[in-house]
C-alpha cells in the first residue's frame, strides 16, 4: 500500500526558512548536494516516529506544500492517476542514485509527488 514518505515546503528563500525552522523547532536542516536545489529536514532521531522532508524554491509549477507518496511502480501509478482524472504536471524523471519522481494534480488541482525508489536511477 503506498504511503506518504516525505513532505516538501516551498520557500522563496530556503536558506532563511531553514534558519527559522532550525531555531524554532530545533530541527536538523542541511543543504542537499544533489541535482536539484533542496534543503533536507530531519524531524526526529533515527527510529522515532515522524516524517522527514525538505525545503525547495518554488517555480511556476511546484509551490506550496507537497506530499510525496512512495509507489512500487511509478509507470503504473502515472497511468492510474490519468485514468481517474488526475493530471501529470511534471513527467517521470530520474533523481540520480535515489529513484524516479513525477508530479501530479488530483481532480481538485492539489499537487502531489509520486516516487519510486531505485538507487540505479540515472
Amino acid at each position: 500500500m503506498p504511503s506518504i514518505v516525505r513532505f516538501g515546503l516551498a520557500a522563496s528563500d530556503p536558506d532563511a526558512s531553514a534558519s527559522v525552522y532550525q531555531a524554532v523547532f530545533g530541527r536538523k536542516i542541511t543543504k542537499w548536494e544533489g541535482p536539484q536545489e533542496c534543503w533536507l529536514v530531519e524531524t526526529g532521531d533515527e527510529g522515532e516516529q515522524g516524517i522527514n522532508g525538505g525545503l525547495f524554491a518554488p517555480n511556476e509549477i511546484l509551490s506550496g506544500t507537497l506530499n510525496t507518496i512512495d509507489v512500487s511502480d511509478i509507470d503504473a501509478f502515472i497511468e492510474k492517476i490519468e485514468q481517474h482524472g488526475g493530471e501529470i504536471v511534471v513527467e517521470k524523471h530520474a533523481v540520480p542514485g535515489i529513484g524516479f519522481n513525477a508530479y501530479a494534480k488530483d481532480v481538485d488541482g492539489s499537487l502531489f509527488n509520486i516516487h519510486q525508489e531505485d538507487t540505479q536511477a540515472r
